[in-house]
């Protein structure tokens, strides 16, 4: 399905797609030509990899498996979530710290894939971006970029990585 160019099609697609303000989106993409929809699906698929609030689980899952095997690749989230544990700390506060450490990492990444910032007299004509690809893997549209402007609209808990109160 190509995207929609009229606004009330792509103002369904994003309520479709569970966006909060979705003429919103669909007007700054129709009437300013800022690819938005391609941001919006970015952010919402990069934030379903930050840890779910209120979803524990993970985190007895991570135990278990660095104490089975304290060697593998972060074990060490396990390892120190286990002396945590057996510390006091609830599994609640520790998927906090986890969803904030996620949502902050979302953001550096959002705002390093609008390119690189370099030390002066470092490479030069060093660049990169997001962009959509047609079926030849060249970029078509304008670049994706200010995603980090939008990180903490898009947080699934609608609080933007505030506490719950």
């Amino acid at each position: 399905m190509p995207i929609p160019s009229d606004h009330n099609e792509l103002t369904a697609l994003f309520r479709k797609l569970g966006a909060v303000s979705p003429e919103s989106w669909a007007h700054s993409q129709v009437k300013e030509g800022i690819p938005q929809l391609l941001r919006f699906l970015f952010l919402k698929n990069a934030w379903s990899s930050v840890a779910v609030e209120g979803e524990t689980d993970w985190i007895e899952r991570e135990i278990k498996d660095a104490r089975a095997n304290p060697n593998r690749p972060y074990a060490g989230l396990g390892l120190g979530q286990a002396r945590c544990v057996d510390k006091g700390v609830s599994s609640q506060d520790l998927n906090e710290v986890a969803r904030c450490l996620q949502a902050q990492m979302l953001f550096s990444i959002a705002y390093l894939l609008d390119g690189p910032s370099c030390e002066p007299g470092a490479l030069e004509d060093v660049s990169w971006g997001l962009f959509q690809i047609d079926d030849d893997g060249q970029p078509i549209g304008s670049q994706v970029s200010g995603l980090h402007e939008s990180v903490l609209e898009l947080d699934p808990t609608g609080r933007e990585m505030r506490p719950k109160e």
